[in-house]
């Protein structure tokens, strides 16, 4: 499962680069409109200060870019500092370029719609009124601009092509950053999501150990009365061919049972065993197998490894070892007498299926698989699934599952085995 926290950092970055971009257009549009200024329509520009405002735009800019390039991660003051550097700038551009009878005045809105939908609402607060307030000052101070022939008619000319330009070039930066910046937005708000439902299912999977012990406890008196008593049955009708083998088998099945309460508490608030060496991967999925067959000794298995020899070597898990134990019993419910296991790996990965001949899964079993307590069967209680899906997730996998053509379920593990060898 990967972890949410880095990613939701991450999003205020994604929006400063997207700050820093639209920094960048806004001087090369600065650039071009003083160009188109004084050599096209011929306006009577004050170069000095707009060169200056210009200049510390750069460099505010480079500064962002090395900003970018650093770890920690944009608080939300930071993200409003770099907005307002935006507004003061339009805000001295404007006074030296007519003011509030500039067209570009509308440009103030492009900050105050950014910190609306990024920054916490007084932060957007605090925007509006910096905003409204430069405005309502710009209508009083300001250096007037007219073009050298002085004519009237001129001056409304270029004002309505100059509202009209703002407008469209003001619709393009909301519709491609706002639109952006709202994507991730969706983005953070759909990990949170997942963060919350991983923190749930922790707390289930914590739930479900603690009764898991408690039912280990309390489980180890009667199954030390059942042992006894099939010994005692055992030297009293060992000799009656009828009963020796099924005497047998059931104090193989008391034992095992046993062996699983013992492992259980033994491991208790631990992910690994405490064996250093580990173990080869066929050796560890065989002993995997072996457990499973002592626990359904009627059910037929085709079993196949198609990876490399000799096999990676793994720390074994308890917990991905029940997982496994989970799905194999699965398999076995749905065809007793038709289950297939197949491995195969590689350097990176291990892929593992197991197949069944089933009934197969309905629509409504795929949608649901791995919540807990959903089950389709009628004596079930629906975890087992839900703790496979956990303990591979966990351990960066995935487990996935679909019907197979001609009938059937298949359920397909795959491990990185970098996470088994750590």
């Amino acid at each position: 499962m990967f972890g949410p926290d880095a990613p939701m950092m991450a999003l205020p970055t994604s929006n400063l680069r997207r700050i820093f971009l639209l920094r960048s257009i806004e001087i090369g549009g600065l650039l071009l409109a003083i160009v188109l200024a004084r050599h096209v329509l011929e306006l009577p520009l004050p170069l000095p200060p707009i060169a200056a405002v210009i200049g510390l735009l750069a460099l505010v800019n480079l500064f962002t870019w090395w900003r970018l390039r650093q770890v920690w991660p944009v608080a939300d003051g930071e993200f409003f500092a770099q907005l307002l550097v935006d507004v003061v700038a339009i805000t001295v551009l404007l006074f030296y370029c007519g003011g509030s009878t500039n067209p570009l005045v509308s440009f103030y809105l492009v900050p105050l719609v950014i910190a609306a939908i990024t920054l916490p609402a007084a932060y957007t607060w605090a925007m509006a009124l910096l905003t409204a307030g430069c405005y309502t000052l710009l209508m009083f101070n300001y250096y007037p601009l007219m073009p050298k022939s002085g004519d009237f008619s001129t001056a409304i000319y270029l004002h309505l092509t100059g509202m009209w330009m703002t407008f469209v070039l003001s619709a393009f930066l909301i519709a491609f950053f706002v639109v952006r910046m709202a994507s991730t937005i969706r983005e953070r708000d759909r990990q949170l999501a997942a963060a919350r439902e991983e923190t749930l299912r922790n707390e289930r999977i914590v739930a479900l150990g603690t009764l898991a012990a408690g039912a280990a406890h309390e489980l180890g008196t009667p199954l030390s009365t059942m042992a006894v008593v099939t010994r005692e049955l055992q030297r009293e009708y060992g000799a009656n061919p009828d009963l020796a083998d099924d005497l047998q088998l059931l104090r193989e099945q008391v034992d095992n049972c046993k062996h699983i309460l013992s492992s259980l508490l033994a491991s208790a608030g631990q992910a690994r065993m405490e064996d250093a060496a580990g173990a080869a991967l066929d050796a560890y999925l065989e002993e995997v197998l072996e457990k499973w067959r002592l626990m359904r000794p009627g059910v037929t298995a085709a079993v196949s490894w198609l990876g490399a020899r000799p096999a990676p070597h793994i720390m074994t898990d308890q917990t991905l070892s029940q997982g496994l134990l989970n799905l194999l019993n699965n398999a076995a419910d749905a065809s007793p007498d038709n289950v297939e296991v197949e491995a195969d790996w590689d350097d990176a990965e291990i892929r593992l299926q197991i197949r069944d001949r089933g009934p197969g899964l309905s629509a409504e079993a795929v949608q649901q698989a791995g919540r807990p307590f959903y089950t389709t069967k009628g004596n079930g209680i629906g975890i087992g699934l839900f703790l496979a899906n956990a303990t591979v997730e966990r351990l960066g996998g995935k487990v996935s599952l679909r019907n197979r053509d001609g009938g059937g379920a298949m359920t397909e593990i795959r491990l990185p085995l970098s996470k088994l060898q750590a």
